[in-house]
């Protein structure tokens, strides 16, 4: 059955393109999202599949049940935008301004509905059920995935896949991560209060800014003197604001910033020692604050037999020098919730090719990716879900990937 189904994907290429462009001249931030989820939901229900819209605010999920009894697996994709001015010079620019896919969130969204057709086709040869979950608010926080957790759609699964295609990695090559594949995400806000005066007086003020300029440098030692250099982690200031004159000691400073780490023990190491650096230094300097740490998303964990299944199946397509171990990606996602409450693995495609311009970074006004990457998640995916619920089964030939 595999190769039939993979030949099958290939063939609806030029359909998922035009999804997926269509999407990006419409793109919607998240939690706003309305026209992608109708036309989402549309687009399943005319396979078939019973949907269930509204699913934590926005989601929406497709239900798949084959036609002899067996497991149930579910496939995720993410849907939203950012809120990113489109620069791009090509036809399906961004109609929305100040709003664009910028993430790729477009094209997993094409992908996983090729999946679902695909796998529509042969329903009742499959021995199993395969849940679609197309995921709002991937971008923002709080996100999507746990708020369509909290609404069920993970019920009866016994395991999730996840994919991203990335504009960094080569066209044609398929990422494994085995343990931690993300950062987790958490967000600090730190007010400092002290005592404004002249500029040419200090000694009559107690100042914020010199007190906040102590903390952005000490905080880096947390992650030198505090961490065990074994593991890793990263605290960024990424906006410092005090005073607006010259020759004004000003009365409070507001540092803000990011906390990106990947064992939960680190985490928590770095939240309490913020708060104890925050509390003695501004003790020391006779300032006051307000410390507030916002924890976010946490990190992935791949299920190891599950990630090992999902290289196995990709080598087994594209060949297993396309094929590899990767590190984890420095970012968050909130793929990470799934993998809290069932098994699973999530595997990234090389979407770049420089010469149409598809290597801007994520995020980056001109990001673009080339589509042909669609076949390589696609693929992945459907392999995956034949050789869990155990219709096929990859080549055991192609189980032998290199970092």
């Amino acid at each position: 059955m595999n190769q039939t189904l993979y030949e099958r994907f290939s063939q609806l290429q030029e359909e998922l393109v035009e999804i997926r462009r269509d999407l990006h001249m419409h793109p919607e931030v998240g939690h706003t999202e309305e026209r992608t989820p109708a036309f989402v939901a549309e687009y399943l229900r005319n396979l078939g599949i019973e949907v269930r819209t509204g699913v934590g605010g926005r989601g929406v999920v497709g239900t798949l049940k084959g036609g002899k009894p067996g497991r149930t697996v579910a496939l995720r994709a993410d849907f939203d935008a950012l809120p990113i001015q489109d620069e791009k010079d090509v036809p399906y620019k961004s109609t929305v301004p100040g709003v664009m896919h910028a993430c790729g969130h477009d094209l997993h969204t094409a992908t996983l509905l090729g999946v679902a057709k695909v796998l529509s086709e042969v329903r009742d040869e499959l021995s199993g059920t395969v849940v679609f979950l197309h995921q709002h608010a991937e971008e923002t926080t709080p996100g999507g995935a746990d708020f369509m957790i909290r609404d069920g759609c993970l019920d009866g699964v016994d395991v999730v896949y996840g994919a991203h295609v990335m504009a960094d990695e080569p066209l044609g090559t398929v990422g494994v991560m085995e343990g931690y594949a993300s950062s987790a995400q958490d967000d600090f806000e730190i007010t400092v209060f002290g005592k404004g005066g002249h500029g040419a007086a200090p000694h009559t003020t107690i100042d914020p800014l010199v007190t906040g300029s102590q903390l952005v440098v000490n905080f880096q030692q947390i992650l030198s003197r505090r961490v065990n250099p074994m593991r890793s982690g990263v605290i960024t200031v990424g906006s410092f604001q005090s005073g607006e004159a010259t020759n004004v000691i000003p009365d409070k400073a507001v540092l803000r910033g990011t906390v990106r780490t990947y064992d939960p023990e680190v985490r928590d190491l770095i939240e309490e020692a913020m708060e104890r650096l925050t509390r003695t230094t501004c003790e020391g300097n006779g300032a006051t604050y307000e410390f507030h740490y916002v924890r976010d998303c946490p990190s992935i964990h791949n299920d190891a037999e599950e990630t090992k299944r999902v290289a196995k199946v990709a080598a087994s397509i594209f060949g297993t020098e396309n094929v590899r171990y990767v590190e984890p990606m420095s970012g968050s996602e909130d793929f990470a919730y799934y993998t809290q409450h069932v098994k699973g693995t999530y595997f990234i495609a090389g979407g770049c090719n420089p010469e149409i311009g598809a290597d801007y970074p994520h995020h980056h006004p001109k990001f673009n990716v080339d589509e042909r990457s669609i076949q390589y998640i696609g693929k992945t995916f459907i392999g995956a879900v034949l050789d869990f619920l155990g219709n096929t089964a990859a080549e055991e030939k192609s189980t032998e990937i290199h970092a």
